[in-house]
């Protein structure tokens, strides 16, 4: 049964669990033998207290956890630090925390790129049903906040040899623009964008 867990957006009252959540990060890493990138507690504190943070608890039991992240002035989004506690793993947990951060990010920033970096088959497929699909390192942010997070990661070493063109880790894009049934012509999004806001320069 997984509907004695429930799965919400997650404020400022989840911080207890925050050291939980980091220690569970930390312990899966270590198990699966791959880099993962680290935050502190107050950084994650801060996304729950933003409403960029979803958490699944059974009761008062931590079961799950995932965080928003923006780039590249929020023309970049990414869905980061899944995880679900081994006591709940197995359990549909982890789909319902991707699709809530997801939809998440959909309504927050309707317009932005959405994408993921994963070395695991389980998100790459949570991914792919979703909408995502894989794509070079090229195609994704070059928002340089971003690429600090993976020095942390025990492979990023890799990610210097190559120069940032490739890792461990696979890039996958959800881009909404791909999903509209047509494309609209450039410069009726240009005259778009100067009827919403005056300001930009005819």
């Amino acid at each position: 049964m997984i509907d004695d867990i429930t799965v919400m957006v997650a404020d400022a009252s989840h911080e207890k669990y925050v050291d939980t959540i980091l220690t569970t990060i930390a312990e899966a890493a270590k198990v699966r033998g791959t880099g993962i990138a680290k935050r502190t507690h107050e950084y994650l504190t801060t996304k729950m207290k933003e409403a960029k943070a979803v958490i699944a608890l059974q009761g008062d039991k931590f079961a799950g956890f995932s965080y928003i992240e923006t780039w590249g002035n929020k023309h970049y989004v990414t869905t980061s630090g899944l995880i679900v506690h081994p006591d709940f793993r197995g359990r549909g947990v982890a789909k319902r925390i991707k699709d809530m951060t997801f939809t998440l990010a959909r309504v927050r920033w309707p317009h932005a790129k959405i994408f993921s970096l994963t070395s695991g088959s389980a998100v790459m497929k949570m991914n792919t049903q979703l909408g995502y699909h894989p794509v070079t390192f090229n195609d994704l942010t070059d928002d340089e906040a971003f690429w600090r997070g993976c020095e942390g990661c025990i492979n990023v070493d890799v990610l210097h040899r190559t120069n940032r063109r490739y890792c461990i880790c696979t890039a996958m894009l959800y881009d909404p623009e791909d999903h509209l049934p047509v494309k609209l012509p450039e410069e009726v999004v240009n005259r778009i964008k100067r009827i919403e806001d005056p300001v930009i320069e005819k």
